[in-house]
This record gives structure tokens, C-alpha cells and sequence, in this order.
């Protein structure tokens, strides 16, 4: 060993100084220890709607989901009931979501339509959840402007 070092002309210390980091450096970066996040909590965020709505007319509501962090493999859904009153909501041109039915978001960023067949006031929640167990609710409440 000394041969070797005496041909490169390398100290003891630098040698030794390299092997101890490199034993640092294996022992911290043990699988046992690593943990990688893929779950994160989120929030939903959403734009002011009006108070009253006519039977027959449509309410825009706007939602951006805020999650904490990112990854990639999170998928949004969406569900709705309607407690008091009678309408419809639907993703963009699509059908009519069915009451308390699980249906997939595509984005985090979306409009939902709320039609009105009623003529009284209108009560629904709307809970959005994730394929990782976090679910947020959403509760919405049109009085009827007839």
C-alpha cells in the first residue's frame, strides 16, 4: 500500500479523508431511510358566484385545485349531491353529472355549470378528492330569483 502511495505520491491523510466521506456518503443514502412524498393535501380554490338564480337559467362556477406539491401520478374526481331544490351540474359540454356518482377531472383548473329547474332555493355539495385519499367539500346555495 505505501508502494502505491509513494508512486502517486499521495499522503495517508487525503487517502483516508477520501474513504471516511465515502463511507458517510453510503451509510446516509440507506434505502431504509429514504422516503419519497407522493402524497399531497390540496386545496380548492373558487371564483365568486352569484346568490340567485332563475329556473332554467346556468351559474358558471370556476375551481382551481391547489395541491401542496406535485405527482405525478395524481388523479382528481369529482362527486355532487343536491339536498335542497332540483338542477343539474355539468363539466364543460359534457352530461349531467348523476347525484353522488364519482366522476374523473381532467385538470386542475375547471369550470362546472349549475342549471336550475327549481324555483325555490338550491342547496348541493360538490367533494373533490384524489386517488390518494384526500377530499375537500364544497358547498353551494342559490336562492331563486323567480
Amino acid at each position: 500500500m505505501t508502494a502505491i502511495l509513494n508512486k502517486f505520491r499521495i499522503g495517508v491523510l487525503p487517502v483516508l479523508v477520501a474513504v471516511l466521506l465515502f463511507s458517510i456518503t453510503l451509510v446516509s443514502c440507506s434505502k431504509d431511510e429514504l422516503e419519497i412524498q407522493n402524497d399531497f393535501p390540496f386545496e380548492v380554490k373558487v371564483m365568486p358566484v352569484p346568490k340567485e338564480v332563475a329556473s332554467g337559467k346556468t351559474v358558471e362556477i370556476r375551481l382551481t385545485i391547489l395541491p401542496e406539491g406535485h405527482y405525478k401520478g395524481t388523479r382528481y374526481f369529482i362527486r355532487y349531491f343536491q339536498f335542497d331544490g332540483f338542477g343539474t351540474l355539468q363539466y364543460y359540454d359534457q352530461l349531467p353529472y348523476q347525484p353522488n356518482d364519482l366522476y374523473s377531472l381532467p385538470a386542475e383548473q375547471f369550470r362546472l355549470y349549475y342549471t336550475s329547474h327549481s324555483t325555490v332555493s338550491q342547496t348541493f355539495d360538490v367533494w373533490i378528492s384524489d386517488n390518494l385519499g384526500n377530499e375537500k367539500k364544497l358547498s353551494f346555495e342559490f336562492n331563486s330569483s323567480d
